[in-house]
């Protein structure tokens, strides 16, 4: 039997910092239609749809599709009544990210000390149990519709067998075999969810590489940035990690600010944008007017150790990418090789010629290179997108390629009618 109770679990660790965050426990998309939406994230990406939670479990208000890929754990959500708030948002705002959660020792602990230290309450401590352990979740808000949820596990809901296929939360199930296996108190179905497991089994043989979230981009209005800095520095006890301004990221038209900001041990990274003054629309305020002028994710870079396996299994399954004029290839090799041997590194192991034919940018610093392309937005509102990432050393996030990136997105927003 499952229960919900706002008595926390008894949390371990107690000596810890309570904002010390462990990883990325889950990133919560509200989306309109989950299990379409799965669908999606499966073929194209090649995610694992490996548990549900909705009415067959006892949810009632909403249905939740986990997705798995490495140690990446998408939630997608979606309300099963009028009132729920996903139907308001996705309405506003299109499909996009609600909440980017982290696992701590003490979830409770860590709600208390973020809102002793300005952070406004999203919604208090609640903790599901069942006699397999316990799930306990908090949150804050932060810029425009997200939210950080704290979520600290017991017993067999801990991230460590959660990552090992254990049932992520009371109330959900998983797929396998030719039968839904229930969470507790879950009557098995025979026979539900074949196509997903068809399309889970194809993944399986066919992996795209993605391994973790690597960095999540957040979008604020023009004068706001520093304003979401300091609450990650007085809130979260985040740290600056890079900072651009509009000389950096800018081209003949359009210019945009970023501040990187990340954890204590930077496991967590969050660039915070906002537009800069350009003679015409930045695509940060490209994503601020069709977003209900409302700040929110932008994109998620996923990390590869493979960027061209990646890149082409992700072709192949019809992902759309940003495309680069061919004479970007003409220079970068010059560039980024030389930086690397100016630094004593090792040049780019990468065929190069492959690199070209997929498209993907490359980049240099003093600690090494990294390669990286961008998709097309995910759905029809221009607010959502990926970046697919490999790290061979650097840890910057592209400097060299802004001027192309956006060159790249600019030309989208002009087919689109919004530069």
């Amino acid at each position: 039997m499952t229960t919900i109770s706002r008595q926390p679990a008894a949390a371990p660790h107690s000596n810890a910092d309570p904002l010390q965050l462990i990883d990325v426990d889950h990133v919560q998309f509200y989306v309109g239609n989950a299990k379409q939406a799965a669908f999606f994230y499966a073929h194209c990406f090649g995610f694992q749809i490996e548990q549900v939670g909705d009415l067959t479990t006892g949810y009632r208000d909403a249905a939740h599709y986990l997705l798995t890929q490495g140690n990446i754990r998408f939630i997608l959500s979606s309300g099963l009544t009028p009132t729920h708030p996903s139907n308001m948002e996705v309405a506003m705002y299109g499909d996009g990210v609600k909440d980017i959660a982290f696992t701590v020792f003490d979830a409770e602990k860590a709600w208390e000390k973020a809102v002793s230290n300005g952070a406004e309450s999203a919604y208090e401590p609640r903790t599901w149990r069942d006699e397999h352990g316990t799930v306990t979740m908090a949150g804050i808000r932060t810029f425009g519709r997200v939210c950080h949820s704290f979520v600290s596990r017991t017993g067999a809901y801990d991230l460590t067998k959660v990552k090992q296929g254990g049932l992520f939360k009371p109330k959900f199930k998983r797929l396998e075999g030719g039968v839904c296996a229930p969470a507790a108190g879950c009557a098995p179905q025979m026979g539900a969810g074949s196509s997903i497991l068809a399309i889970n089994e194809h993944n399986k043989k066919n992996p795209c590489g993605l391994k973790y979230v690597d960095h999540l981009v957040g979008n604020v209005e023009m004068g706001k940035m520093n304003h979401w800095v300091k609450f990650y520095e007085n809130v979260l006890e985040f740290s600056m990690f890079k900072h651009f301004d509009d000389k950096d990221i800018s081209t003949e038209y359009s210019a945009l600010m970023s501040k990187v900001m990340a954890s204590g041990n930077n496991l967590i990274k969050i660039p915070i944008n906002e537009p800069a003054p350009g003679k015409k629309k930045s695509q940060v305020q490209e994503y601020l007017d069709w977003h209900s002028n409302t700040p929110g994710v932008q994109h998620l870079a996923l990390r590869t150790d493979d960027e061209l396996h990646s890149i082409a299994a992700l072709r192949s399954r019809g992902v759309d990418f940003l495309t680069l004029p061919d004479t970007y290839y003409e220079q970068v090799w010059d560039r980024v090789n030389g930086t690397l041997r100016q630094h004593g590194k090792d040049v780019v192991k990468e065929d190069h010629n492959r690199v070209h034919d997929l498209g993907i940018l490359v980049d240099a610093d003093d600690e090494g290179y990294l390669l990286q392309l961008f998709t097309k937005p995910l759905q029809d509102r221009p607010t959502l997108f990926f970046e697919i990432i490999c790290r061979r050393g650097s840890q910057s996030f592209g400097k060299g390629n802004f001027k192309a990136l956006f060159e790249a997105l600019e030309i989208e927003q002009e087919r689109r009618g919004n530069l």
